[in-house]
């Protein structure tokens, strides 16, 4: 089988996405990875005997993935095995104050209904127009490649975008279903992934709330990276190559079109390029400025995600009062958020997520051990020292044990911290983000960065700083529709 030789710059979950799906359509494709193993953000680590996610933790939208595996004839049952966690989560909102969310609808209602009178019913209704938002949002807008205002003038398209709340905050919006604030924080809550404020983040977004109550909260036994194992498993039988260890040093462009790339130990050419590394550093750090489509001035006006402080901590003992997946909710996330998005610092008490999938799956940690993912949202762009990282270490810990009632420092046996300086040693993340563009409504379809090269003809993007934005499905999706772009643009048909 023998095809146009497409390179892909980076194996998250965009990259192999893409890689994958141009395979499929008969290209010849290379994965160049900087790192020794893939995954991206979504590489995994082993231990003393304890496996870590490194970064995502949350199995969301579980008809994403197994539409992905489908397109080629498979199904996620053939590379890992999912179970899902009920309770969802617990969220923390204080001393003996823990809210079980449970997978259950009924459940989740009779909940709502102790807390607010009435407000069942409001959830029927709050979610029957979430569904719809899912399946416009979902199945149709998150694949367009927006490149063009005309993939939206289909009437019908209009009527449903017009419909879906695109030019009202979600603050605003959950605000007429619902008035208990557990209620509201609850309902929030997913807006955190989405890298903005509730009152900056379009209605649309209660499609989030959908995929958490009605689809669920998901977990693949062994970790998230099974997922990645399982795709690069795919992606191999499609006749992907990844190389690893292939820091790319330069892009070199010839009358318009990217003809080779340089990575430190070697040289690979090429028909098409797609980047799945951080598109600002592609930019800015690979190609010459006269081939770059955006400003520096530009990029230093996004609105970015946050980025995260995180610990991976080892536990030689069981610990008690924790699920899979913890909110602590305990202090306002006002003042938090400030911190974050309006005056950038590091918080003075931060909200934080504490992910313990021992709790579900044994084989991340030795019997009678517990594995800990401690996740602190913070604003990109900080000054990350060893000093500040231990200082919010025991800040988080002295919370932590006072809140589930236990000591825990003293039993950690295995500890590692990650944050924005990490991010850019690792991923070239520009302002050390975890989670790419924040999704406001000026940052969003059409105004984001485009997937394809303004200077350059055979470059293209995808990953979270392109359509259609940040999280794993999106960047799972991200990957299908740039592969789509490409097989336009340089049709290459299958020769056997």
């Amino acid at each position: 089988m023998t095809g146009k030789n497409v390179i892909v710059i980076g194996s998250g979950f965009s990259g192999i996405s893409a890689a994958t799906s141009l395979a499929d359509k008969g290209y010849k494709v290379t994965v160049l990875e900087k790192n020794s193993t893939p995954g991206g953000r979504a590489r995994s680590f082993t231990e003393q005997g304890f496996t870590f996610d490194m970064g995502p933790s949350w199995y969301w939208m579980p008809d994403v993935f197994e539409s992905y595996f489908q397109k080629f004839g498979k199904s996620t049952a053939d590379y890992y095995n999912l179970v899902r966690l009920d309770p969802s989560y617990t969220v923390i909102f204080g001393e003996d104050d823990f809210v079980d969310v449970p997978a259950s609808l009924d459940e989740l209602k009779a909940l709502f209904e102790k807390w607010e009178p009435g407000s069942a019913h409001q959830l029927d209704r709050f979610l029957e127009q979430a569904a719809y938002k899912y399946e416009v949002g979902i199945n149709q807008l998150v694949y367009k490649p927006g490149r063009s205002v005309t993939e939206f003038m289909n009437l019908r398209l209009l009527l449903d975008v017009l419909r879906m709340d695109v030019f009202q905050s979600f603050h605003k919006h959950i605000r007429r279903f619902f008035s208990h604030p557990k209620i509201i924080k609850l309902m929030e809550f997913p807006i955190l992934f989405l890298g903005a404020l509730p009152e900056n983040t379009p209605a649309l977004y209660s499609l989030m709330n959908y995929a958490d109550i009605s689809l669920g909260t998901w977990y693949p036994m062994g970790g998230m990276h099974k997922i990645i194992e399982g795709m690069v498993q795919l992606a191999e039988e499609k006749g992907v190559v990844f190389n690893y260890n292939q820091d790319v040093q330069e892009i070199k462009v010839e009358q318009g079109n990217a003809k080779t790339i340089v990575t430190t130990s070697d040289i690979y050419e090429a028909d098409v390029i797609v980047a799945s590394a951080d598109y600002h550093h592609v930019e800015k750090n690979l190609l010459a400025a006269q081939y770059q489509s955006y400003s520096e001035e530009y990029w230093d006006t996004r609105v970015m995600a946050p980025s995260s402080l995180i610990f991976y901590l080892g536990i030689n003992k069981r610990l008690q009062n924790l699920r899979h997946h913890n909110l602590f909710f305990d202090e306002d996330f006002g003042p938090h958020a400030n911190e974050i998005y309006t005056n950038p610092k590091w918080p003075a008490k931060p909200l934080f997520y504490v992910s313990a999938p021992s709790v579900t799956d044994p084989s991340v940690a030795p019997d009678g051990c517990e594995n800990l993912f401690i996740l602190i949202p913070v604003a990109p762009g900080l000054n990350d020292t060893d000093e500040v990282r231990e200082q919010y270490y025991d800040l988080v810990m002295e919370r932590l044990e006072k809140l589930t009632n236990q000591e825990i420092r003293p039993f950690v046996t295995y500890k590692r911290s990650y944050a924005h300086n990490d991010f850019i040693h690792d991923y070239n993340a520009f302002k050390g983000n975890a989670y790419g563009l924040a999704n406001t409504l000026l940052q969003t379809a059409l105004l984001k960065p485009s997937l394809k090269s303004k200077k350059v003809h055979n470059l293209f993007y995808t990953g979270q700083l392109t359509v259609p934005g940040p999280g794993v499905p999106p960047s799972l999706i991200s990957g299908q529709v740039v592969a789509t772009e490409v097989e336009k643009e340089f049709r290459s048909p299958v020769l056997v």
